[in-house]
């Protein structure tokens, strides 16, 4: 498994392949919504043009020093698809250049409303091969309720736009639990987006972050949470239906048609190596963590690498508990040598077979071919099973 290192216990590997993948951090929104704490700006058009010429001087002082072959390649926000046709087509292209060859796997992030053919066609050209399309919802009380700023009827419209680009692999995201919502109306969310023929699909839980203004509302008693049940029961919907379809469901959040897994994302998930670009955006290299400046200003006045904050190298224990974390989270689980390692470090060790244990014994994880891995009763208390052994 990626991202171990058989003579140093859980360390991660950063010695043949040190740099995976790349995200870049587009920050640019049309409107902040209200469950939203990722880094993004409304109201700040006038500096999209600054922000490519920065990100590409970035890229030109980093990308071309980085060990790497094919990485894939995640351009994220915020609204990427929100930068004009030439910001968006520059700042693809200038990303092209400086890479050694063509990315095992290049996606954009997309919000429906913000797609058209110029944008798609250029999107196309410049290499992408891969669009994560912001549905959430094809309700438009849900919609209203997530303060999201498309209508039902954009998404299959953009999906077409896209399909006459020229892009095949194509993924939606989905969030369930939305105020208001009914088990009806997550089961036709889902046929709603199923009869698009996406080769991927993300489907999240809402989570009220805190800081949000729809946390604060929830904590108001101006939003009602759906209830436990009901959540869970649209998880298990969404299960059956997307299994039903053929869909492999390969992570807590993720499915997928056979072969059409999100690489970018996998990089993450088996603790590999990635580069960040952009303001806030995080990164990897060998158990050393760091996120670029989440301040558009100082991040576009600085030259070079850009500064960062959140510095943080993990020792042997912190390791261990990082590959348990996310290896959990995929649902081939953790193989055997690595729990053994990660129940081996010294500090935390012990609790973490104790914890282990215990879990078993509630039929919350189980063994399979070797692997350790959370059951289907599991996924749904992963944030409980999982904080037991970080």
């Amino acid at each position: 498994m990626q991202g171990m290192c058989p003579q140093d216990g859980c360390r991660d590997n950063g010695v043949s392949s040190l740099c995976d993948a790349i995200y870049v951090h587009v920050p640019f929104c049309r409107h902040r919504c209200h469950y939203c704490d990722f880094f993004t700006l409304a109201g700040r058009d006038d500096a999209r043009g600054a922000y490519v010429q920065r990100l590409l001087a970035e890229a030109r002082s980093t990308l071309p020093l980085l060990p790497m072959s094919n990485p894939t390649v995640f351009v994220g926000g915020g609204t990427p698809t929100y930068l004009d046709v030439d910001d968006l087509g520059g700042l693809l292209h200038g990303l092209a250049s400086l890479l050694p060859a063509a990315p095992s796997e290049w996606t954009v992030e997309a919000n429906p409303e913000t797609i058209d053919a110029p944008k798609a066609q250029v999107m196309f050209e410049a290499g992408v091969r891969r669009v994560s399309v912001g549905m959430q919802s094809a309700q438009p009380a849900s919609l209203k309720a997530l303060e999201r700023q498309h209508d039902p009827d954009s998404v299959p419209r953009a999906v077409e736009v896209l399909r006459q680009a020229g892009f095949q692999s194509i993924s939606l995201d989905l969030i369930f639990g939305i105020p208001g919502q009914t088990l009806a109306d997550a089961q036709a969310d889902v046929q709603a987006a199923l009869a698009m023929s996406p080769d991927h699909l993300s489907v999240y839980g809402l989570v009220y972050e805190p800081g949000t203004p729809l946390r604060r509302r929830r904590d108001a008693g101006q939003v009602q949470q759906v209830e436990e049940e009901v959540e869970v029961g649209m998880y298990r919907q969404v299960q059956a239906m997307l299994s039903e379809a053929g869909f492999e469901q390969y992570e807590i959040s993720n499915w997928a048609l056979p072969g059409q897994r999100c690489r970018h994302n996998e990089v993450y998930w088996t603790n590999g190596n990635w580069w960040p670009l952009g303001p806030a955006a995080s990164g990897h290299v060998a158990g050393t963590r760091w996120r670029t400046v989440p301040r558009l200003k100082q991040w576009l006045d600085s030259e070079g690498l850009p500064p960062i904050i959140d510095l943080e190298t993990r020792d042997l224990d912190g390791r261990c508990g990082e590959v348990l974390m996310l290896g959990l989270r995929q649902l081939q689980g953790v193989p055997r040598l690595m729990v053994d390692q990660a129940i081996s470090a010294p500090s935390r060790g012990q609790a973490r077979a104790a914890a282990i244990t215990r879990h078993l014994e509630a039929g919350l994880l189980a063994w399979r071919e070797d692997n350790l891995c959370l059951t289907n009763d599991g996924l749904l208390l992963a944030d409980t099973v999982i904080g037991d052994l970080l």
